[in-house]
């Protein structure tokens, strides 16, 4: 063996001995040895040969004629919005990983290179290509007369014209560094049938485990079950509520299907009352709700104004112009808020002209605008979803951290998981911070869009006309990830509220709706416009619509926190 140069010792010349050359003698010997196995070899083969044949006509003769790949179930994979596109599209745009942000304290250990672009003047990082960023999406997607700012489209649609354009961006315009090999995120690995059977059934076990741990109850899950007909439905209309807003009005654009408004939710192991009005407003007396959150927290707020019109009708005493609300039951001295807090976290805009432009999140720091005001609450609703698939910046102590969907080079791409995780961690430190013991804060989790046949933008919609059944659908992907970063970070928050002798509940809302293909407005949120196509709303819920079954939760929620011994009231 030749020795290395730190090896070889010192002031002595080396020189290298001769190996004697076996090779020739070898291959003689194996040239002369062939013909007399030869006849034996032969003879072996023919007989391995036999034995094949033999067993592929067995195996013809009891094998049935199973389909081993059978058509994917047109109801379980929703690939309409991009981060479904990717996965269910590798070879568009590539994959994102279920879980690349779960250790968020990691995350923020970005190498120099990136912390050095991150110190750049701010106006060099957000450059004037931001404001050009998808014009296609600035014209609103033809979207009715609504308000951007109230009606954010779903994830940003065409997977490989803007994830995929952006890494193909960057790799070309990365200075030094030549052309680089294509990034692995964007070939996905191959995965086998039985990985996937397996990593689907972790995450489940981890999904369950979490979730009795938030749950907080011991009385039955009222979360777990199925739609079932009922033909009392609904209980009041769109002539009746003055609450409804246009987008939401499927009755008076036209929809032609009632079937939608005859199911209520039932629970596996108990039964869920329907929602008595006169009942909630004695429960409530003396008492206030807000909900905190975007478009789809209005919407739940509305369908409660609209089961209560009923027995009575709210001054309204906020602002028309304001996204913020307030509405007052004088007779009942009970009153509902609604903050508008499409994030949860302090937030500002990169053009505060254009809604439509990419956010800033400050992913550490309140939105005081609501956090300041919950103290005087004895009920708060937070909740946050379909915003975070926005082009947006991250900020960490006030400091650029990263982006979603932004075309600049010199900043981290990271997921709308990563901003999910921060906002509800910071949202969470809000409430514990407050210390208000007397109220009850209940997280209403994810509810699933459900857009079929296409990306949100290119004709997909939601056209079903009843329920589905518990196993004709699964949560998956981006739903499921966003669902368990709730659990998990409600898991967190409940331990710390418990210190402070806090109420932090799970009302879980998840389940339910994603069995609720039917409950959009679909294209009955506006009148058809003459050669002009408007997407589908499958993000929002029809009023009166599967909707007002939240108030059926909140209401025995509510009831389920008042102590034992006030139930013997004659209302309850």
């Amino acid at each position: 063996m030749k020795l290395q140069a730190f090896e070889l010792p010192l002031g002595k010349p080396q020189t290298r001995r001769k190996t004697p050359n076996f090779a020739p003698l070898v291959a003689l010997t194996v040239l002369l040895t062939i013909p007399l196995y030869y006849p034996f070899i032969k003879q072996s083969h023919r007989k391995i040969s036999e034995a094949w044949h033999s067993y592929e006509s067995l195996e013809d003769s009891v094998t049935p004629n199973i389909d081993l790949d059978p058509p994917p179930k047109e109801n379980n994979q929703d690939c309409s919005l991009e981060v479904d596109a990717l996965r269910c599209n590798p070879s568009e745009g590539g994959t994102i990983t279920k879980r690349d942000d779960v250790d968020v304290e990691a995350t923020l250990k970005f190498n120099e290179e990136e912390s050095e672009a991150k110190n750049l003047p701010e106006e060099n990082q957000i450059t004037k290509e931001t404001s050009k960023f998808n014009e296609d999406e600035s014209e609103a997607k033809n979207l009715p007369e609504e308000n951007q700012e109230t009606n954010p489209p779903p994830p940003p649609s065409s997977a490989k014209g803007n994830l995929a354009a952006h890494r193909e961006k960057m790799d070309r315009k990365r200075p030094g560094k030549g052309r680089r090999r294509k990034s692995r995120r964007s070939t996905p690995p191959k995965v086998t049938k039985e990985k996937l059977k397996r990593s689907s059934s972790n995450s489940k076990n981890d999904l369950s485990m979490v979730r009795s741990e938030v749950l907080d109850y011991k009385n039955c899950d009222l979360f777990s079950g199925e739609w079932v007909p009922n033909p009392e439905g609904p209980y009041y209309t769109n002539m009746t509520c003055n609450a409804i807003q246009e987008h939401q009005n499927c009755m008076r654009f036209g929809r032609p299907d009632e079937g939608f408004l005859k199911w209520k939710w039932k629970p596996d192991g108990c039964e869920l009352p329907i929602f008595d009005p006169h009942q909630f407003l004695e429960l409530v007396r003396g008492k206030s709700i807000a909900f905190v959150g975007d478009s789809v927290a209005r919407n739940h707020m509305q369908s409660l104004i609209c089961l209560l019109t009923r027995v009575v009708y709210p001054v309204d005493f906020s602002d028309a112009s304001d996204e913020n609300k307030r509405y007052e039951y004088i007779d009942y001295n009970f009153n509902i808020s609604m903050f508008w807090s499409p994030y949860l976290v302090k937030t500002e805009k990169t053009n505060p002209k254009d809604v439509t432009r990419p956010f800033k999140l400050f992913l550490d720091e309140f939105d005081e605008h609501w956090t300041s005001k919950i103290q005087d609450f004895d009920y708060v609703i937070i909740s946050a979803g379909h915003w975070f698939f926005r082009p947006t910046y991250f900020y960490l102590n006030r400091r650029l951290v990263g982006c979603l969907y932004c075309p600049e080079d010199n900043i981290s791409h990271l997921t709308s998981y990563f901003s999910y995780r921060r906002a509800f961690r910071t949202a969470f430190r809000a409430i514990n911070k407050g210390k208000n013991p007397k109220g009850t804060t209940f997280l209403r989790t994810f509810a699933p869009s459900h857009f079929e046949g296409g990306l949100w933008d290119k004709g997909g919609d939601c056209a079903r006309t009843r329920p589905f059944k518990r196993n004709e659908t699964v949560l998956e992907d981006y739903s499921l990830e966003m669902y368990m970063i709730q659990l998990e970070e409600l898991r967190i928050a409940q331990k710390a509220g418990r210190r402070n002798g806090l109420k932090i509940r799970l009302f879980d809302a998840t389940n339910p709706m994603s069995l609720r293909p039917d409950g959009h407005p679909s294209k009955y949120g506006h009148w058809p416009v003459p050669n002009v196509t408007l997407v589908s709303d499958c993000v929002h819920w029809c009023l009166p619509g599967p909707i007002d079954s939240w108030n059926d939760f909140l209401q025995e929620l509510m009831k389920r926190e008042i102590p034992k011994l006030d139930r013997l009231l004659p209302f309850i």
